[in-house]
């Protein structure tokens, strides 16, 4: 029941946060909170609890429950290695977009607060769901939320934002929506049996037409939401129209869905399929890293600068998702992680400027290391973790990513490295325009004070120890990792795993098997053991 429980407590603690709006002003704020910090906890007890998969099951939890049996839908949520990093990404964001909004929003409190936790219970339903219906709901219930945080409290030209967001993530994600009906109705009519069950799934025999649309009306929804090139759009308006708490949501968690999209259900669905669409994958990969890196070096508003940065560097997922061995894997979920946290801190610094300055042109600062060194020093940290220096979590994703893309395809890693090259020009160009150049303002500009430094000391700590010390990280996501390659190595002949449920239940969950058998195009996965400690 701990799963369920996770995205109760959100939405509840949603609608008390808008009902308590109406006794108290501030109340809503300490209500998000407490829901947030509350979930924040059970997730971290679980990780530090049971770290690593029981019974050599990559599942740790699994919550089953009939919902509309005629239609074979259930409540079904799983917990692995992969979702629980999620899981702890998503709520730790959530705690500092709290913190964020604390000052900045000041109009219609208790309604921010609801579509900010009910957006969080979205995204954790996506990280948990095993049922493709229970899925898609999930999916759109995190989309509305984050349209309202737009709209109403964005800037200027917020409406358009949102508008923009809601027709590329909502079209993208019907085309998916049909890709699972497909998917239900082959699968009933090849065994009798109409389920939207992940585990029923991924038993699906698929012809290879069939497998190609399918695969595109995933794909369509994932890739637009992390977002590739030229599906990137949308993604600039809704980052700089959006409030600060609104950009940090949708580029440390948003994005991250559609990665997870593509681990989970992309790769083990559709293995021929995927394998065939792979060498195009890898160069939208690789064009979307350098042209991200070429536009970032253009802007002068600094929130849309860190939002070409992010094309950039998702550049690197699609890179990492279709190399198909365990190095790139690994570090795609590094990468989620990493710039989760690198590129969230760089939109809170844009946020603390736009509310000293009023403005996000950056040829309108400069000089702010001598007038506010310690926004200057954690800016200095999240630059160089952007352009992936040593020491950093970034650095390990990167090279973990490239190290994989390298044993699936040469020339792309070559020219995907180009984009290190360019991530170290436009990052630096933020340091010097900011706080490096002549000082242009009349009044000094405030330093961060006790609340900020409360924001952001938490994800220094946090950056830092995933650039030294990432083996917990790596250790948690493997056995996830090799499940989703699975499909792609030789068979191996195993026992159906048990999983551990709440209340000391078990339930035996399905193995998935291998559709690849006897596919002479199927990369293996690596043969290097990125872990120290086995299963």
């Amino acid at each position: 029941m701990i799963l369920v429980w996770l995205i109760v407590i959100l939405m509840v603690g949603g609608v008390l946060a808008w009902i308590s709006g109406k006794v108290n002003r501030t109340l809503p704020r300490w209500v998000a909170l407490g829901s947030v910090a509350t979930v924040f906890g059970m997730t971290l007890y679980l990780w530090l609890s049971n770290p690593v998969p029981v019974l050599g099951s990559a599942w740790l939890i699994q919550f089953a429950q009939p919902w509309i049996p005629q239609w074979g839908i259930s409540f079904s949520l799983a917990l692995d290695g992969l979702s629980l990093l999620m899981l702890l990404l998503t709520f730790f964001i959530g705690l500092l977009a709290v913190l964020i909004s604390w000052r900045e929003i000041q109009t219609k409190v208790a309604f921010f607060h609801f579509n900010l936790l009910w957006v969080l219970a979205g995204i954790t339903g996506v990280f948990l769901t095993m049922d493709l219906f229970l899925f898609y709901f999930f999916w759109e219930v995190m989309l509305i939320p984050m349209y309202f945080l737009i709209g109403i409290w964005g800037h200027e030209n917020r409406r358009y934002a949102a508008y923009k967001f809601f027709i590329f993530t909502q079209a993208s994600g019907l085309l998916m929506l049909l890709a699972i009906l497909g998917l239900y109705f082959i699968h009933g009519s090849q065994t009798g049996i109409y389920t939207f069950s992940y585990f029923e799934l991924l038993n699906t025999t698929l012809a290879p037409e069939a497998a190609r649309l399918l695969m595109f009306g995933f794909l369509a929804a994932f890739l637009v939401k992390l977002p590739v090139v030229p599906f990137h759009s949308w993604l600039p308006d809704a980052h700089s129209e959006a409030p600060t708490a609104g950009s940090v949501i949708l580029a440390g968690l948003l994005l991250k869905t559609g990665a997870y999209g593509l681990l989970r259900f992309v790769l083990p669905l559709f293995p021929t399929a995927t394998v065939e669409f792979a060498p195009w994958a890898m160069l939208l990969g690789v064009i979307g890293i350098i042209y991200g890196a070429i536009l970032a070096f253009s802007q002068t508003d600094l929130k849309r600068l860190v939002a070409y940065t992010s094309v950039s560097h998702m550049g690197f997922v699609i890179l990492g998702v279709f190399a198909f061995n365990e190095w790139a894997l690994q570090g795609v979920v590094m990468q989620m992680i990493t710039h989760g946290l690198s590129t969230g801190a760089l939109f809170i610094i844009a946020g603390f400027l736009y509310e000293r300055l009023h403005t996000r042109d950056i040829r309108q600062m400069g000089g702010f290391w001598s007038t506010a060194p310690k926004m200057g020093v954690i800016g200095l940290i999240f630059v160089m973790a952007s352009l992936g220096l040593p020491g950093l979590g970034n650095f390990i994703a990167e090279f973990l990513t490239l190290v994989g893309s390298w044993q699936a395809n040469n020339w792309l890693t070559v020219f995907a490295t180009i984009g290190l090259v360019m991530a170290t020009i436009y990052s630096l160009r933020i340091m010097q325009k900011i706080f490096f150049q002549e000082y242009k303002l009349e009044q000094p500009l405030p330093d961060m004070n006790a609340r900020e430094m409360l924001i952001a000391i938490p994800m220094v700590v946090m950056i830092l120890w995933l650039g030294l010390y990432p083996q917990p990280v790596l250790d948690t996501a493997r056995p996830s990792i090799q499940e989703q390659l699975q499909a792609y190595t030789e068979p191996v002949t195993k026992k159906t795993p048990i999983a551990r449920v709440d209340e000391n239940e078990t339930v035996a969950i399905p193995e998935k098997t291998t559709m690849l058998e006897k596919s002479e195009k199927a990369k293996p996965s690596s043969d290097l053991q990125i872990s120290k400690t086995s299963n």
